[in-house]
């Protein structure tokens, strides 16, 4: 044993776990150490209740290893309050055997490339070309292909700008004027990912945790993945991370600090994302465990150097819900795109307005 003197206690909390955390944060009984989603990050870091990390880390602990696009995102006022443990990006899954009817030898690289492949095979092997997934978190990448932004310095929702708009549309044009992609719901399936691997759709894009279930799930089809087309020339993707982060009310400092340094140092890192449905935040680890190598792997890896973080300032769920309400309305053609986000961002500036 490295750490004799130090009991852990282990908790699982398994519904609404933001919420009982929030709870307990404001009646001084929450956990000393806890992890922390990056989409709500910026207003627990804003709030004073979680302890600056600066102090407890030690040239050993090479903080320079960290891919430096996931250290932002738990970094407030030039303080850093969480260590992120790992990450998953989005890569584009495609089925060998679809393509191979189609005529088609490589992954598309550009848009307007993935269009012209969806309308070849749709209706060849599989229903559709291409499994949508309209909610912001799939989406927002699309919203600064084109410079718009997702929040201001204020942390009021702009997704519904003109250079924001056009990201969008591509989706809206794919869906309604080609009909070469479908949503989960069109096709009688849960995720985007049961899309894919029941064979109703040709490509999807999705995350990591996508390779493990799909081989296990789906054994038999045969997929590659590859880069997500670029979008007028511009690379994107999303990065999903978590940190681990500890509580300013923590009554074992010290402690805490081992069990955080331990959990996202290099040791510790590799024993949880060796399995494989997560990819490791330290560039040390990423190398050492091939990933950066790996066929199904490298692209979830090269995404992260030019992810967009999934982080919507302090009240994302405001402007989260209000996009997805509206978005799928414009996708299935009951209103207007530019009018739908309209809505979207005016309902969800007024509910921030009324939580400051």
């Amino acid at each position: 044993m490295q750490h004799p003197t130090i009991k852990v206690k282990y908790e699982v909390i398994s519904d609404q776990y933001m919420d009982v955390i929030k709870t307990r944060l404001v009646g001084e009984a929450a956990p000393d150490v806890f992890y922390l989603d990056a989409l709500e990050a910026p207003f627990l870091m804003s709030q004073n209740i979680l302890e600056p990390l600066d102090a407890y880390i030690t040239p050993e602990f090479d903080l320079g290893d960290f891919e430096n696009t996931l250290l932002g995102n738990f970094k407030y006022q030039n303080q850093i309050y969480g260590l992120p443990k790992d990450y998953s990006t989005l890569t584009l899954f495609y089925n060998k055997k679809a393509f191979a009817a189609a005529g088609l030898n490589n992954p598309p690289t550009t848009w307007d490339e993935l269009r012209t492949y969806s309308q070849k095979l749709t209706g060849k092997l599989n229903k559709y070309g291409f499994g949508e997934i309209p909610e912001l978190a799939r989406q927002a990448y699309k919203v600064k292909a084109f410079g718009g932004q997702l929040v201001d310095q204020n942390d009021y929702a702009t997704f519904a700008s003109t250079a924001g708009l056009q990201g969008l549309q591509l989706v809206i044009d794919q869906y309604q004027k080609d009909r070469s992609s479908a949503q989960k719901s069109d096709v009688g399936t849960n995720s985007g990912i049961e899309m894919f691997g029941q064979g109703k759709v040709a490509m999807v894009i999705e995350g990591n945790w996508a390779i493990p279930y799909l081989t296990e799930t789906f054994p038999q089809v045969e997929f590659a993945t590859a880069e997500i087309p670029t979008i007028n020339n511009k690379k994107g993707t999303m990065v999903f991370t978590v940190a681990y982060v500890m509580n300013k009310q923590a009554q074992h400092k010290a402690e805490a600090w081992e069990l955080i340094s331990y959990l996202t140092g290099k040791e510790g890192m590799q024993k949880w994302t060796e399995k494989g449905f997560a990819l490791p935040t330290r560039k040390s680890v990423a190398e050492k465990l091939g990933y950066d190598q790996d066929p199904l792997r490298s692209p979830l890896v090269a995404g992260v150097n030019y992810a967009t973080s999934w982080q919507l300032g302090k009240y994302p769920a405001a402007i989260m819900n209000n996009f997805d309400n509206q978005f799928v309305s414009a996708l299935l053609g009951q209103q207007p795109l530019k009018q739908a986000m309209l809505n979207a961002q005016n309902e969800a500036n007024q509910q921030i307005r009324a939580m400051e």
